[in-house]
């Protein structure tokens, strides 16, 4: 069994890249709920009054998705991880006065029971963008409640996922800068891509 997972920002192109990789290996793609999320659009509208339940949301599908992973036993490229939700997205909420201190350490400790349950990706795919590519493609995807995330919440979650990426010891690492890339669009980017995911992969065995 092989799970492969995509980290990286909103817009940075993880489900893009999901569905592209799961197509070329003929793996089963595990997609974020974004959707589906009954959160999101109220999220947008009022960070502050509902970060908390957003986060748990997240945190019990990717848990969720985890555990399905390993019970089915198949290759599987996965659409962010759960270390994202923990490390990343729920502290900047809080740095940002948009979670207060009590429900964040509510959050970290339920991530980290969880944690000690769970097994790391085979291989983590992190995918670097900057700021201006990640405005301009979440503009080409139009979703509505995407239209008023700030430019200062985008560049705090980049210097957290740098932060992150810099210290990630938890298995295999793999970083592609995007901003250069149009995967979706030209195959030879998305060739460049398969072929740097399969050096890490055979590596694995």
């Amino acid at each position: 069994m092989m799970h492969v997972a995509i980290a990286g920002n909103i817009g940075s192109g993880k489900t893009t890249l999901t569905g592209l990789l799961a197509k070329h290996y003929r793996w089963k793609p595990m997609y974020e709920e974004v959707d589906d999320n009954p959160y999101l659009n109220s999220f947008y509208e009022d960070m502050r009054r509902w970060s908390f339940n957003l986060q748990i949301y997240f945190l019990n599908n990717r848990f969720r998705q985890i555990v399905d992973i390993r019970k089915k036993g198949k290759n599987v490229i996965q659409d962010r991880t759960i270390y994202e939700d923990a490390y990343i997205f729920a502290p900047n909420l809080h740095a940002m006065g948009l979670m207060t201190t009590r429900d964040f350490e509510n959050y970290f400790s339920l991530f980290e029971l969880m944690n000690s349950f769970i097994q790391a990706p085979d291989l983590l795919v992190y995918l670097r963008a900057e700021v201006p590519t990640l405005v301009r493609q979440i503009q080409l995807r139009g979703r509505e409640y995407e239209s008023g995330i700030r430019l200062d919440y985008l560049k705090s979650l980049n210097d957290r996922y740098e932060d992150w990426i810099s210290h990630y010891d938890q298995g295999k690492l793999l970083v592609v800068d995007v901003n250069e890339l149009d995967f979706r669009n030209k195959p030879e980017d998305l060739g460049t891509v398969i072929e740097q995911v399969d050096a890490q992969i055979n590596g694995l065995f």
